[in-house]
């Protein structure tokens, strides 16, 4: 059985960069090396791999990877380290968090 992955690069400029792959450390590096100079990492290397998830199905990747590309910055940095409380706070929008 295959599996799939959805993996976030740290970029040089502090960006975060969110794709789905079968194969992580493949992927990795095909993004450190610059093959394609149009690609959002191309300039923002060197990149650091901060997380990855699995999944048994490419629907289900391509789903985490959507919803996590439309996420906050701040979103993001909290689910990689793994602070579910924050992303709950997060999720609820800055009038839930002053009220």
């Amino acid at each position: 059985m295959k599996t799939y992955w959805i993996y976030v690069l740290l970029c040089r400029d502090g960006s975060f960069y969110v794709g789905v792959t079968n194969d992580v450390a493949v992927r990795v590096v095909e993004h450190a090396e610059g093959a394609d100079r149009r690609h959002y990492t191309y300039s923002r290397r060197p990149l650091e791999l901060v997380y990855t998830a699995s999944f048994p199905t490419p629907e289900g990747a391509i789903r985490a990877e959507k919803q996590l590309k439309g996420w906050s910055r701040a979103k993001k940095a909290a689910m990689i380290r793994g602070d579910w409380k924050q992303i709950r706070e997060l999720a609820r929008g800055p009038r839930a968090r002053s009220a």
